[in-house]
């Protein structure tokens, strides 16, 4: 078997609060493989978003590893995180986060252009994304001249705009209606089978995670396997 995109060894985050110290994750171990699209579950506070800033190198954890796609990522320094987290992460959270000034399809160019691609290739694949998403006849409209779930679809786009390698997206669908959670599930499912993305979505909309490969859920700081009741 190939290599892990993302591989999580013992990771242990603690944060200190007046009350003493709170063992978020606590020897925390996941191995993810391209094509794979995992599922986290769970109550707010049990550490989901903890495990996800810490997979895509926005948290730095108290002690364990994280790899992508082979590097260690936690000897590099601040600015080798942030190089390999722009070239091979696309995330993906509740709240769109667009630049409000910009227009839809340059909110999706955006990063492109910050990897060197032309704005005039970058606003092509801006266009084919926006058109995936449904949202081609958009393109021209800044986010307040769109709705939440456009915004969303937007920053979803934007996401994917580089081809990431690892997919992270946090509660991607809460705020979505339930057609458009059905489009925006299935390119995160193009994503794994056609790109050979790896993708984790922490989710409590669990009708999503039948389509899953695995499904976790954290349990006293590890991931274990979620068990439906």
């Amino acid at each position: 078997m190939a290599a892990p995109v993302l591989e999580l060894t013992g990771i242990q985050r603690v944060y200190r609060t007046a009350a003493g110290e709170l063992n978020v994750l606590s020897d925390a171990n996941l191995a993810l493989q391209a094509g794979e699209l995992v599922g986290l579950v769970g109550p707010s506070g049990s550490g989901k978003s903890t495990l996800l800033h810490t997979a895509g190198l926005l948290e730095k954890p108290e002690a364990g590893s994280v790899r992508l796609d082979g590097v260690e990522c936690l000897k590099l320094d601040d600015k080798g995180r942030t190089a390999l987290r722009r070239a091979k992460i696309g995330f993906v959270y509740q709240f769109h986060h667009l630049l409000p000034e910009f227009n839809a399809a340059d909110n999706v160019a955006m990063p492109l252009m910050i990897a060197g691609v032309s704005r005039k290739e970058a606003r092509a694949k801006a266009a084919e994304l926006l058109a995936e998403m449904g949202l081609d006849h958009r393109a021209d409209h800044q986010p307040g001249q769109m709705s939440g779930g456009e915004q969303q679809r937007v920053a979803i786009a934007r996401a994917l705009a580089n081809n990431p390698r690892l997919v992270i997206a946090d509660e991607p669908t809460g705020n979505l209606d339930p057609a458009t959670t059905e489009r925006v599930f299935a390119t995160f499912i193009k994503m794994a089978r056609e790109e050979g993305a790896a993708v984790l979505v922490a989710t409590h909309n669990h009708a999503l995670t039948a389509h899953m490969d695995r499904v976790l859920t954290l349990e006293a700081g590890k991931l274990v396997p979620y068990e439906p009741e």
